[in-house]
């Protein structure tokens, strides 16, 4: 089955589509996984196609290699999306629907660990949703092994983590105030 999208333009038309609609900048591998969903799509053309578009300035790529669109990309990109195959927008949308769900994720989940002068380690553990911050907390550790273990075992839990911390806060059985 041959795809929808024929010709280099129609790609440009397609990453300035995609380059639109997440919500941050994003690496290559990002933009060309996105740009996968058509077979007419394939790496050599796309490649071209993303440089040419950072060179007539639609696209801009930062020193880290994220790549995130212009004004003069979206303007662009809002004459040329109807040019676009439904069917080929339709599963482009879904896509860039659950990367930006990711992306928001991962700017929601925080974990660091950071080497102090005196040798041990400050693990951060930071979660918020879009109202603001639901919590920012710093650990003292000794090892950097475990460390890097409390950061990833936050990053695959972090409500759990939040859940069981209020659970033991506002536990019944806590001591009160001046109580031993």
């Amino acid at each position: 089955m041959a795809g929808f999208i024929h010709d280099k333009l129609e790609i440009k038309f397609l990453i300035l589509y995609i380059a639109a609609r997440v919500i941050e900048p994003v690496p290559f591998d990002t933009m060309l996984d996105l740009a996968m969903c058509d077979e007419g799509v394939d790496y050599f053309d796309f490649s071209d196609c993303l440089r040419d578009l950072v060179k007539t300035e639609h696209l801009t790529v930062s020193d880290a290699g994220m790549y995130s669109i212009t004004e003069k990309g979206t303007r662009n990109s809002r004459i040329c999306e109807s040019s676009l195959p439904y069917s080929v927008r339709l599963r482009c949308d879904r896509n860039i629907g659950e990367c930006n769900r990711k992306l928001r994720r991962k700017s929601q989940v925080r974990a660091s660990c950071e080497k102090r002068p005196n040798g041990t380690y400050t693990v951060r553990l930071s979660l918020s949703d879009d109202m603001g911050s639901l919590m920012d907390l710093k650990l003292m550790v000794v090892r950097e092994d475990m460390a890097n273990i409390l950061a990833e075992r936050f990053r695959q839990a972090p409500e759990k983590t939040y859940g069981e911390i209020m659970n033991v806060l506002l536990a019944e059985d806590q001591p009160r105030s001046g109580e031993k």
